[in-house]
């Protein structure tokens, strides 16, 4: 009896050790990132490969002066890029034709891509004009958080589209995240519409949120079981972490007004897969309106998710817990 005594104390002894080292570890990391939302490298250079002439880069709390931007972020995506591009510009294109008041433009983010994904990139601003396609090279991978984050700072837009470079979702599903916006925009507006001509819908911060939870059912019938259960366990912790509303927060397509994109994407810090989660918990301390919207997807080849990923995405849930809610991560309003 006294050595199972002996065993269970050690065993409690090590768990505590354990427990210490891991809450320190939390703390730490959580702490060298309490700054990642700054911006010390200052602002993005766009460049004219037509004149070879620098273009100024806008920020995002300058007044809109596009009406829609698309922000698609590349990593070693010099084949599954191109065709995104074209049936995004075709579309922009045929709808720009039909309303003289429909403006845009397409930001793509290298994100240190080793690839052709730079050259791909340049030559749709050759073709498109560097007003209609920019690209803004990161050097270095950082993750595709920090790709959208830096692209939604420096876009021109009243309404910010997050888009995958896999061309996933049909991109005539954004018309869904507008008119949802437009929607709520005309309900926060109420009466005061008709008198407010001033405000535009840029200036009300709405989110909305495109989702493929429709399909799960599907989805699990297919996957197999192991990455069933990842996934099962790893939408229990985002519910813990960011509270119940969004059912599928990773979907890689998302709207966002301008006063929305200013609130949120200057105060994200998490710079790869996890940042969907830390959108959905800033928006709701920002009480920003959020509606999920079901879109078409279907599953592209060259997917960079595995299910490795996993213990990372896990790392960083806790990470922006511990961060928000010990006050270390401090949000600007």
């Amino acid at each position: 009896m006294e050595v199972l005594w002996t065993i269970f104390v050690s065993i409690v002894i090590l768990a505590l050790v354990f427990a210490s080292i891991l809450g320190a570890l939390i703390v730490f990391e959580a702490f060298r990132r309490r700054l990642n939302n700054a911006h010390p490298e200052g602002h993005p250079i766009f460049e004219d490969p037509n004149s070879l002439k620098e273009v100024s880069c806008p920020y995002v709390i300058d007044p809109a002066d596009k009406y829609m931007s698309l922000i698609i972020p590349a990593f070693n995506e010099e084949y599954r890029l191109p065709g995104t591009l074209v049936e995004t510009l075709n579309y922009l294109q045929q709808r720009a034709a039909k309303d003289d008041s429909f403006s845009y433009e397409v930001l793509i983010i290298d994100d240190g891509s080793a690839d052709g994904t730079t050259r791909v990139a340049f030559d749709f601003v050759r073709k498109y004009t560097v007003d209609n396609v920019r690209v803004i090279l990161l050097g270095r991978n950082h993750g595709k958080g920090e790709a959208i984050r830096k692209g939604m700072l420096h876009s021109r837009g009243e309404l910010l589209l997050m888009m995958d470079a896999d061309g996933a979702t049909k991109i005539k599903d954004l018309e869904k995240l507008e008119n949802q916006i437009q929607a709520i925009a005309k309900r926060e507006l109420g009466d005061s519409a008709s008198s407010a001509s001033s405000i535009r819908i840029s200036d009300i911060p709405i989110a909305a949120i495109g989702s493929r939870a429709h399909l799960e059912e599907k989805a699990l019938a297919t996957r197999k079981w192991h990455r069933n259960f990842l996934m099962k366990g790893f939408h229990i912790v985002v519910l813990l972490a960011a509270g119940p509303g969004i059912r599928d927060t990773q979907c890689g397509f998302k709207m966002f007004t301008r006063a929305a994109a200013r609130k949120l994407f200057t105060n994200i810090r998490l710079k790869r897969w996890c940042f969907d989660v830390e959108l959905v918990y800033l928006a709701k301390l920002f009480s920003i309106p959020m509606i999920e919207i079901s879109v078409n997807w279907s599953e592209i080849p060259g997917s960079k998710v595995n299910p490795l990923s996993i213990p990372n995405m896990l790392w960083e849930i806790v990470l922006m817990s511990v961060g928000y809610r010990t006050g270390i991560w401090k949000i600007s309003s």
